[in-house]
């Protein structure tokens, strides 16, 4: 069986609850053959999925939303990029569509969450399996004007489908298909290094994991230094301007380029960072608070909101605050309104691709 993931360029979190589902399913059936289908890096890919087998098709699918960093959305950029995908998606198609079909393989296409994902399901004449918290219908809607074409269109293609694994934070997604609700996805960590593992250890002050995706969002270095006390964790950024002007603190230390954030993050007593599906899981299913700094202009981030206030102890910040080092970090978390989700849903939605094609 051959599962060709087509998986959503837009950052990085589709991509790391899509590797929670693989791990999953490679566990469940290990003579499977994974084909990730993404412009994701290989890099990003290959740690998230530690070690699983996996070939990487390096196509763009879908444009989410084009953003200059974690919480600055350009719908100009956005449009432009939307319009070249048109032209381009259909001979991409073509080709995957044979490259697919010289494999000799039975298929199933699991999608999250491109909306081209359909038509090459169905040139296929495979089944076709929707994993997500929103469509990008549901995003593009809001925004009027010429998002309306490309939102209709993204509709009529998710009403394709076999079923559709509906994540925690979800919009309404109301396709008119069989559907299962999942619980969190999220990887297990992994032990860290005995050094960094030591180092993290023996700190005596509190310890916050700094995430703003894959994009980043450049901080002046002297925010953190308002926390002397704290010692924050943050990725490896890809450039030196990404994370912090001027120099890096004594209390800021990066996390090597082998250790995924949530290896660390169960040394960490809270999380600072956007609204993100897959920061939110991570954190929820360790126990970790959250501090959220509050976005405008992506319809998602009113359901992950939603959410995080339902089943998650948190704090929430505007970006003002943040810019101004204003964290509440000596402050307590709200607690949640709801009860605590269930923390199975990676395993639930490797389950449930097994049964389909049983």
């Amino acid at each position: 069986m051959l599962i060709y993931l087509c998986l959503s360029s837009h950052g990085y979190g589709h991509a790391a609850r899509q590797a929670a589902v693989l791990i999953e399913l490679h566990r469940l059936q290990p003579q499977w053959r994974f084909v990730v289908s993404t412009d994701v890096d290989f890099q990003f890919l290959n740690l998230a999925l530690q070690g699983v087998p996996f070939e990487h098709r390096k196509l763009r699918w879908d444009v989410g939303m084009v953003q200059a960093n974690a919480l600055a959305i350009d719908q100009m950029a956005t449009l432009k990029a939307l319009q070249e995908l048109e032209q381009h998606i259909p001979s991409q198609i073509e080709a995957e569509v044979s490259w697919i079909q010289s494999q000799q393989m039975s298929v199933l296409v699991l999608a999250d969450i491109p909306p081209a994902a359909a038509e090459l399901a169905d040139q296929l004449g495979v089944p076709l399996v929707w994993m997500g918290n929103f469509g990008w219908d549901e995003i593009y809607a809001p925004l009027g004007d010429s998002f309306l074409t490309h939102a209709e269109a993204a509709s009529a293609e998710y009403s394709r489908g076999q079923k559709l694994l509906r994540c925690p934070f979800s919009l309404a997604m109301d396709w008119g298909l069989p559907e299962q609700s999942l619980g969190i996805t999220a990887s297990l960590p992994r032990s860290l290094p005995l050094g960094l593992q030591q180092k993290l250890e023996s700190f005596q002050g509190p310890i916050v994991m700094v995430g703003f995706g894959g994009l980043g969002l450049a901080l002046d270095s002297e925010l953190f230094q308002r926390w002397p006390d704290h010692l924050f964790l943050m990725p490896r950024p890809r450039s030196v301007d990404t994370f912090l002007r001027r120099q890096s603190p004594d209390n800021v230390l990066y996390l090597p380029r082998s250790i995924r954030v949530v290896d660390a993050l169960p040394y960490c007593s809270r999380h600072l960072g956007k609204p993100g599906y897959s920061s939110f899981c991570e954190a929820i299913s360790l126990g970790v608070g959250l501090h959220v700094v509050l976005r405008e202009g992506f319809a998602e981030s009113v359901a992950l909101i939603n959410g995080l206030q339902s089943h998650a102890a948190h704090r929430l910040l505007e970006r003002e605050a943040l810019e101004l080092g204003e964290w509440e970090l000596d402050q307590p978390l709200i607690p949640a309104s709801q009860q605590p989700l269930a923390v199975d849903g990676s395993v639930e939605a490797a389950s449930a691709v097994v049964e389909l094609v049983s």
